[in-house]
C-alpha cells in the first residue's frame, strides 16, 4: 500500500524497456515463461464491451435509472450500471439490487462489477452476497469476491477467505494469500510456504513477494528455491524479495491497496504487485 502518490520523476525503470519484453525482436524468447490460464477470445469484443467499464455516460443518470438498467436486456449497460452504482451513496434499495444482480445475473462480468460494488457499499448483505459467490462457477467473480470479503472485514471473514487457497483458479487463490498476508502479518508464514509450490506461477510469485515481509528461517528457504524458480518472473521476484526490509514490507499491507489502475481485466486491488 501506498499512502503518497506515487513518484513520477526520475529515470524510467530498465526493467520496463520494451525490448526486455517477451516476445520482442525477429526471435522472440521467454513465450514459454508467460502464463495463459485465462479462457480468452481475441477479436470478439465490440466496442461497446470493451467501453463498459467507463461511467461517464451515465455519471448523471439517476439512481433509480441505473436500478432500472441493472436489470434491463443489455449486457453493456448493466455492468456500466453496476460499476456506476458502486460510487452513489449507499441506501438499502441500491443495496439490494446490486445483491440481485450478483447473484443472478446471467453475465458474469455483470456479477463480478456488482460485487464489486456492494463491497464498497458494505453491510450484511453485502457480505452474505459475497461469500455466496465464493461458490460463483465462474473462477474471475469467485477472484472477486475474495476482494469484497477482504474490503469488508478481513478478519470477520478469514475463514471463507482461507478457504479460497483451495480454489482451482490462481486468481482466487492469489488473492486469498494477499488478504491472509495483510490480516496475519508473520503468522502467514505457513500458507506463503505452501503457496511457494503452487502450480500457478501468479500464485508463487506473490508467495515470493510477500515472504519477504516475513523474517524466519524457512521464509528464507522458500525465498532460495523460488530463486531457481523454472519462471524467470518468479526467479526475479523471489531475489528482490530478499533484499527487503521485512518490517517496511508489511506495513505496506496495513489497509485496502490503492485503486488506481489494474493489471488486467478482472483483476482487483489484492493483485497489483507492490513496490519492492
Amino acid at each position: 500500500m501506498r499512502d503518497e502518490e506515487e513518484a513520477t520523476d526520475g529515470p524510467p525503470d530498465p526493467q520496463l524497456h520494451p525490448e526486455h519484453s517477451p516476445g520482442f525482436g525477429e526471435n522472440p524468447a521467454g513465450l514459454e515463461d508467460i502464463e495463459v490460464d485465462r479462457d480468452i477470445t481475441i477479436g470478439e469484443a465490440s466496442l461497446a464491451e470493451l467501453g463498459a467499464s467507463d461511467t461517464e455516460p451515465v455519471e448523471d443518470d439517476e439512481v433509480a435509472d441505473l436500478i432500472e438498467t441493472l436489470a434491463g436486456d443489455d449486457v453493456v449497460e448493466r455492468r456500466r450500471a453496476a460499476l456506476a452504482l458502486a460510487e452513489r451513496d449507499s441506501d438499502e434499495t441500491i443495496v439490494r439490487a446490486l445483491s440481485a444482480a450478483a447473484t443472478t445475473d446471467e453475465d458474469a462480468d455483470v456479477r463480478q462489477f456488482a460485487v464489486e460494488a456492494l463491497a464498497k457499499h458494505g453491510g450484511s448483505l453485502a457480505a452474505e452476497t459475497a461469500r455466496a459467490l465464493t461458490d460463483d462457477p465462474d473462477p474471475w467473480v469467485r477472484a472477486e469476491a475474495v476482494v469484497a470479503l477482504d474490503r469488508l472485514d478481513r478478519e470477520a471473514h478469514e475463514d471463507e477467505i482461507e478457504r479460497a487457497l483451495d480454489d482451482d483458479h490462481h486468481a482466487a487463490r492469489r488473492n486469498a494469500l494477499v488478504s491472509l498476508f495483510k490480516c496475519r502479518g508473520e503468522g502467514a508464514l505457513s500458507v506463503l510456504v505452501d503457496a511457494a509450490d503452487d502450480p500457478s506461477e501468479r500464485v508463487r510469485e506473490w508467495a515470493a513477494h510477500l515472504l519477504g515481509g516475513i523474517e524466519d528461517e524457512r521464509a528464507d528457504e522458500a525465498l532460495a528455491e523460488l530463486a531457481d524458480d523454472e519462471q524467470s518472473i518468479v526467479r526475479e521476484t523471489a531475489v528482490r524479495a530478499r533484499e527487503v526490509d521485512s518490517g517496511s514490507f508489511r506495513r505496506q499491507f496495513a489497509g485496502v491497496l490503492d485503486e488506481s489502475d489494474r493489471t488486467l481485466p478482472g483483476e482487483d486491488d489484492l493483485n497489483r504487485t507492490p513496490d519492492l
